[in-house]
């Protein structure tokens, strides 16, 4: 018999959304501290780099970084499972 309640119905939305975005790029994002500069290498060869992270969008497994010298004002928006591999700069 299935659940019903809204309280199940919120637990199994946020399960299926944490799990939708797999691996450990993603994983990370999660975690990632706002405000962190990083270097971003993407599955296709390019780099992103010195782009500030802005947040991890957990329905959609997007990651927003903004790039605050190269491309002043401008945002990147980045899906977790593209990247291949990301370097967190040393303060």
């Amino acid at each position: 018999m299935g659940c019903n309640c809204s309280k199940c119905t919120s637990e199994l939305s946020s399960y299926n959304n944490k799990n939708r975005c797999k691996g450990c790029i993603c994983d990370l994002l999660r975690e990632l501290r706002k405000g962190t500069e990083v270097d971003v290498f993407l599955s296709g060869g390019q780099i992103l780099e010195d782009v500030v992270f802005k947040r991890f969008d957990h329905n959609h497994c997007c990651a927003v970084f903004i790039d605050p010298t190269t491309e002043r004002g401008s945002t990147l928006i980045v899906d977790c499972q593209k990247i291949d591999a990301i370097r967190i700069e040393a303060d």
